[in-house]
């Protein structure tokens, strides 16, 4: 028994020297918050919405271009018809060209297109608010699990200590006659047993915590954690008329839905905006220089042609006006399917609202319900914490057998987890609370 005993107590303390970092749940989710890369993805997408939503991509300032054109030829030529028999000519041309392009009015584009690249940089942050929430709920979900086992173990080490004790009193009692090797081995196998559900705890705890370094993002799954914020805080009590008015007004879902009806109206809009015609400008120049030498005799003079400069400049300012009048109907299909789009989109927006009032109002009830079995559990714990105390000391009295107080001591064991079990999930529903309203980003 000496051997079973430095086991269990090795194991215990095995665990506590394992647990040694301190970890808070505001503590994991900054960490989680640090390294998910979701989030990270979500925030370069931001960056580029960012740089997208600018009045030089909506169109409003010209665009200028620069181009430079050169060409060079050479021409060996013996024409016994020609009158120059004999011509070798090098010639190089050389034309830069500056061209400017603004359009001046094009049915208010500019301001639509910059409206709606607002509209998609503030989706792109709605969607990043998305991948905090999820990152956040996550990492309390995978606490609060993790927590329960924490707690579930103190309670089996207890009970094994109470264990250990009983196999060391009922030793004693052997040996002045007051017990027998049946009782004592009844003893022995409550202590096996409850070191058995010490190591299957042990290992669901280490589970958890995997489960947990997954959710922060952290690569190493063997780091372990003592968790330090309280499972058996005093619970929130919330009103259900104020959970829909925070719903409605911070819901995340509900806002990147308002704002996907908003870019289908600014979409409607663009489409409205074909109607107009299109006035710009293009101005420009163009300077043109040339250099060409003659390897030949002027039959005239007898003279060489030698070499020619030449050079030319091209200025131009130009007004265009373009009115499309005809399309085969395509400008007045896209605008009707724009404004259809803006239906569906409300009709999105009105059906989230009734699907998220239905969740709210069903976990709320939920939440009140779960309320009344802590209290319940609460009770049914202090009551077999307190039968526990009085069978100890009956046991030790003689007026219970070793089967009773194993049983007491079993119930005692189901009551804490019952009790647990009923925190985590009233954590669970009220993470869902505060996800529905929109506390989790916020």
């Amino acid at each position: 028994m000496k051997l079973l005993a430095t086991f269990s107590l090795s194991t215990l303390l095995c665990f506590s020297l394992a647990a040694q970092q301190a970890l808070s749940l505001a503590d994991a989710i900054q960490i989680g918050l640090s390294n998910n890369y979701q989030i990270e993805i979500a925030e370069r997408n931001i960056e580029i919405a960012q740089q997208n939503n600018s009045w030089e991509v909506a169109g409003r300032y010209p665009t200028v271009s620069f181009g430079i054109q050169g060409g060079n030829s050479y021409l060996d030529q013996f024409n016994p018809a020609s009158f120059i028999r004999e011509l070798t000519s090098l010639r190089s041309d050389w034309t830069g060209r500056v061209d400017v392009q603004w359009t001046i009015f094009d049915g208010f584009r500019v301001k639509l297109n910059k409206a709606r690249l607002e509209e998609l940089e503030r989706i792109s942050k709605g969607n990043a608010a998305l991948a905090v929430q999820a990152t956040v709920e996550d990492i309390i979900l995978a606490y609060y699990q993790a927590l329960v086992q924490q707690e579930q173990l103190k309670v089996i080490s207890d009970v094994l200590l109470l264990s250990r004790d009983r196999i060391a009193y009922q030793e004693v009692r052997k040996e002045f006659g007051q017990a027998t090797s049946f009782d004592l081995l009844q003893t022995q196998d409550a202590y096996l047993n409850d070191s058995t559900t010490l190591l299957i705890q042990q290992n669901n705890l280490n589970n958890t915590l995997r489960n947990l370094n997954r959710a922060m993002g952290v690569d190493d799954f063997t780091q372990q954690y003592n968790l330090t914020t309280p499972l058996d805080e005093a619970p929130k009590r919330y009103f259900l008329n104020d959970l829909q008015q925070r719903m409605l007004a911070s819901n995340v879902n509900l806002q990147n839905s308002y704002l996907n009806r908003e870019l289908a109206k600014a979409n409607t809009q663009l489409r409205e905006s074909e109607k107009y015609p299109i006035l710009s400008i293009d101005v420009g120049g163009s300077y043109n220089e040339n250099f060409s030498r003659l390897n030949a005799i002027n039959p005239q003079t007898g003279e060489q042609f030698g070499a020619v400069n030449g050079n030319a400049f091209t200025g131009f300012a130009n007004i265009n006006l373009v009115y499309p009048i005809y399309t085969g109907g395509m400008r007045k299909r896209n605008i009707a399917n724009s404004k259809i789009e803006e239906i569906v989109a409300q009709l999105n927006v009105e059906d989230l609202k009734r699907n998220l009032s239905t969740q709210l109002a069903n976990s709320y009830a939920t939440y009140e319900n779960q309320l009344q079995l802590l209290e319940l559990t609460n009770r049914l714990l202090d009551n077999a914490a307190r039968n526990l105390e009085i069978a100890e000391e009956r046991f030790k009295g003689g007026l219970i057998s070793s089967f009773d107080y194993r049983t007491i001591q079993l119930n005692y064991i189901n009551a804490s987890q019952s009790r647990l079990n009923a925190y985590f999930n009233l954590k669970l529903t009220e993470t869902e609370l505060i996800r529905l309203t929109g506390g989790l980003v916020n």
